[in-house]
């Protein structure tokens, strides 16, 4: 994943101590059993750089990825211009031990047998049918017994986020719907660094992860990684309220979830919003209003936002003359070929465009309706993807339904939607619509933003990201 905060100042600090536990005035101390598969791997050293707002003053955060190794620092060092402080684990090693230890007999042992079996294979197909159903009803149960140690294990992680608010690793996996994350999830740098700072109220500068250790095929002694994709890009999210996918000096680039306002509404319920996240992830931020484009509540995707005025009016000025690529993904609700819309396709199309007029309904905001005198025109491309399998959340009904992409060329307000939806255009409304559809309590707005491009707006350099769907 992109790095959340520069890296230039961390760097140096995370240099400072390899050198000192180099020449032996930093210890870096075995103080769990080594898994077999982590023999001699080396450890990623992070530093967060923070500004201490009440004490006026730098400090710098310390922490050593995962819990079998712990950096000391005595206090005879010799530390002079910096006070490093050592952050904690999120979890205990020694808890977490104990919360292995019930399965722990019975996993290795069916481990065993599961390689005692494969070893036995042969080639008499009817021996080996028979024995390849073993190995699969044993490694069922293996399975379930190291999930069962891993919730377990997962329930001792806690952090602060950003906005000192708690947040459970259960917590993230159940909006993961129940999605089980990797052995270790937590215990690296980055989490460790930000939970800590955003306890102590301090303000993160500068983050950086260097690999201390022999060289391996993935990673340099000595060399600079970012959060890792794997672990902290599940973690890192809840604890900066945003999925970064790129930032700098002039703008930042996120990937917003469903349900989740792009700028602030009217009432007191409606602040917390794309607009506000990136201002408390950016406290000192130059601009009142960053927001250049918008993306409805219920859609997921990609979203660029402005960090000065200059940037603002760069970005602002390609959006309203076209520059700006913009694809994005959907689902809609049946087999686009059977729609009776004006638009759907004949019998071997599989893509087209679609241009409707269409204004706000003044009796019943936010819906937009189709207007052929006081309609502004929206004109939108699409391409089938697919057909696909969808299962009903409530009934586990299943139905055919098409996958399907967007590009819009123009951005009138809840173009997409309408291009799908009226009969006029695809006569299929998007999975999930409460406007335009329907929506149970258990559905989502099946849309979303999945490709931005753009040109930076002091570099002239072509941006281009890329966000998968997550349905």
């Amino acid at each position: 994943m992109f790095p959340p905060y520069s890296t230039e100042l961390a760097h140096h600090y995370c240099l400072d101590i390899i050198s000192k536990i180099n020449d032996g005035q930093f210890l870096l101390k075995q103080v769990a059993k080594e898994s077999l598969e982590r023999k001699n791997q080396g450890v990623m050293i992070g530093t967060l750089v923070c500004w201490n707002q009440k004490k006026k003053q730098r400090e710098v955060l310390v922490a050593v990825s995962g819990i079998a190794k712990k950096l000391e620092i005595p206090e005879s060092s010799g530390q002079t211009f910096i006070k490093y402080t050592v952050v904690p684990d999120i979890a205990n090693s020694q808890k977490i031990s104990e919360a292995l230890q019930k399965n722990d007999f019975q996993i290795h042992q069916l481990t065993y047998q599961i390689n005692d079996l494969q070893k036995s294979l042969s080639e008499d197909s009817k021996i080996n049918s028979k024995i390849q159903n073993q190995i699969q009803s044993l490694s069922s149960q293996r399975t379930k017994l190291t999930d069962a140690s891993l919730k377990k294990v997962f329930s001792l992680y806690k952090f602060t986020s950003i906005n000192h608010k708690k947040v459970s690793l259960n917590q993230i996996i159940k909006e993961r719907n129940g999605k089980l994350p990797p052995t270790g999830t937590g215990d690296c740098c980055a989490p460790k660094l930000l939970s800590y700072a955003f306890q102590k109220k301090l303000i993160p500068v500068s983050l950086d992860e260097v690999y201390f250790g022999q060289n391996t095929k993935n990673k340099e002694n000595g060399k600079s990684y970012p959060p890792c994709d794997e672990r902290c890009s599940i973690i890192l999210p809840h604890l900066l309220g945003l999925k970064i996918l790129y930032v700098d000096s002039q703008i930042i680039v996120v990937d917003k979830p469903s349900m989740l306002l792009s700028v602030p509404g009217k009432t007191e319920d409606k602040q917390d919003c794309v607009v506000s996240r990136v201002k408390t992830f950016i406290p000192n931020l130059q601009i009142q209003q960053p927001s250049v484009h918008r993306l409805d509540m219920e859609t997921s995707g990609i979203l660029v936002l402005a960090l000065t005025e200059n940037a603002h009016k760069n970005l602002s000025q390609q959006f309203a003359t076209q520059k700006v690529q913009k694809k994005y993904e959907a689902v809609l609700d049946g087999i686009i070929e059977k729609s009776e819309g004006e638009c759907a396709p004949k019998k071997g199309e599989t893509e087209g465009e679609i241009q409707l007029k269409f204004r706000v309904d003044l009796e019943n905001r936010p819906h937009q309706i189709y207007d052929e005198e006081y309609g502004l025109l929206g004109i939108t491309k699409w391409k089938k993807l697919g057909l696909e399998t969808y299962i009903e959340p409530i009934t586990n009904a299943k139905k055919k339904v098409t996958r399907i992409e967007f590009i819009p060329v123009t951005g009138r307000t809840h173009q997409l939607r309408l291009a799908a939806s009226h009969k006029k255009g695809l006569g299929l409304p998007i999975i999930g619509d409460s406007l335009y559809g329907t929506c149970n309590a258990k559905q989502r707005l099946l849309l979303h933003a999945k490709e931005l491009s753009f040109y930076h707006p002091t570099s002239n350099k072509l941006m281009h990201f890329y966000s998968k769907p997550e349905f």
